[in-house]
């Protein structure tokens, strides 16, 4: 898993900017999830679904801020009481000691918060503070390999490899430092997105180019005599040139796991699951970072080779969530998924099935209103194959910066067929009533379906 990754910078999902050469080959050896989504875009909430198979109101992680119990049941707690072998490298982000340590892993050995790119520190089960020198998404797969290395060949493994990268600050490693100094990275298409007809409160948030700090993201001054809009697109090329830098190194190092269970025989028997934690905006409407419900954002990553039944080159649109990998990875381990969780397997799906009772929506909800930095509204929201409600429940005056009048809830409707971009918000439109009767009332019943609660509450 990594952080912040979006799909749109993955070769095997068509990216425009970047090639992913290794992510490719479990893609072309297994099976490209085209509607995987998060159910809360933000890193620790996310994490806390997949480990947990519930959504954040059940388990409480619904921000960055609230840690997750390590009382709570997780999926890793059973794969080890069957007779896995586990562990875990890199990002947690989850919390740390106090009851927040990783629970169902023999070894672990995690990056305290966010973690350094360069010399990071780490936190090890066994030997505590770990100080090291070198880059962080190198470490991460070096302790991995050794860790396959030194574990007992006759037993099953689960071993939990989690980059720092793709997060905030994008620093690179000296091998892929100039990468890309010599192209222009394509612009998005929505680059110039003045977010006309949208809510106030995505008007008002903070992730444009222009929020991005010069020095910590940029790592370097503005160049004197740029007009507004070609500081804007200097800014975009910094960025995303970091950001692509840093997903190379990561991909590389994927590659070398990859080799491994190639080298040693292992490839045919083990299931390899590539994700991140949520999507990200990579200059789309004019955004970095994520949050919100447009699809950038929503959408993850998820590329999953498992040749022992799911065949090669093979892609679903099926939606599926973070809150069904728990069930999905029990099921293909052939373990009984607990009643109390939520997700669903898609196991099936996998395998080539169409489930005839397959869900054909999915409920998100974002809870950190105005965080502060990048000033997002929590809100919630229903997406189906074809439609995009999102409520965003709170006054806009909330936010600083804010524009209009104040207005407590504010609607968007896209028609992703029609408007697959999201540019042209319906809600309100004449003509729009039946179908926003029907989103609205198949919000209702999938916020009530995952036992959630309305705002009011």
């Amino acid at each position: 898993m990594s952080d912040d990754h979006a799909a749109h910078a993955i070769s095997a999902y068509s990216s425009r900017i970047n090639t992913t050469p290794h992510l490719d080959r479990i893609a072309e050896g297994g099976i490209r999830m085209d509607a995987a989504f998060c159910t809360n875009s933000i890193c620790a909430p996310s994490r806390a679904s997949m480990l947990t198979g519930t959504y954040n109101h059940v388990n409480g992680v619904t921000t960055l801020d609230t840690h997750l119990d390590n009382s709570l049941w997780t999926f890793p707690q059973d794969l080890r009481a069957s007779g896995w072998q586990t562990a875990l490298f890199g990002k947690w982000h989850l919390g740390h000691g106090d009851g927040h340590d990783p629970t169902g892993f023999d070894h672990w050995r995690i990056l305290p918060g966010q973690g350094h790119y360069h010399n990071p520190v780490f936190i090890d089960s066994e030997q505590g503070i770990v100080e090291r020198g070198g880059y962080v998404t190198d470490l991460i797969t070096d302790d991995c390999i050794d860790w396959l290395d030194d574990r007992d060949t006759e037993r099953p493994f689960a071993l939990f490899c989690h980059h720092k990268a793709s997060h905030r600050t994008w620093e690179p490693d000296a091998a892929h430092f100039t990468m890309y100094d010599d192209v222009e990275i394509p612009f998005p298409d929505t680059f110039r997105d003045d977010l006309a007809g949208r809510a106030d409160v995505v008007q008002s948030v903070r992730m444009k180019m222009l929020d991005l700090d010069p020095i910590i993201d940029l790592k370097s001054t503005v160049p004197d005599g740029l007009t507004l809009d070609e500081e804007i697109d200097w800014r975009y090329q910094r960025y995303i040139k970091d950001y692509l830098r840093v997903v190379a190194s990561m991909d590389d190092n994927i590659g070398r796991l990859l080799d491994y269970l190639d080298e040693h025989d292992l490839t045919d028997d083990t299931i390899v699951i590539y994700t991140s934690d949520q999507g990200f905006f990579l200059g789309d409407h004019g955004w970095f970072d994520k949050r919100l419900m447009y699809e950038e954002s929503l959408r993850m990553p998820l590329l999953i080779r498992y040749p022992d039944q799911i065949g090669p080159g093979s892609t679903s649109d099926q939606i599926v969530t973070n809150v069904d990998f728990a069930s999905t990875i029990l099921d293909l381990c052939g373990l009984e998924i607990p009643d109390h969780v939520q997700g669903r397997s898609f196991a099936p799906v996998l395998r080539g099935e169409d489930p005839a009772d397959w869900p054909d929506s999915m409920y998100y909800r974002y809870w950190m209103h105005n965080d502060g930095a990048h000033a997002c509204p929590a809100h919630y929201g229903v997406r189906t194959r074809t439609h995009k409600l999102i409520c965003y429940y709170n006054d806009p005056l909330d936010q600083p910066g804010a524009r209009g009048p104040a207005n407590p809830i504010e609607w968007e409707l896209f028609d992703l067929v029609a408007d697959p971009l999201e540019v042209d918000n319906l809600a309100g439109r004449p003509g729009s009533e039946a179908i926003t009767a029907e989103l609205r009332a198949e919000l209702a019943r999938v916020q009530a379906d995952v036992g959630d609660t309305p705002y009011p509450a």
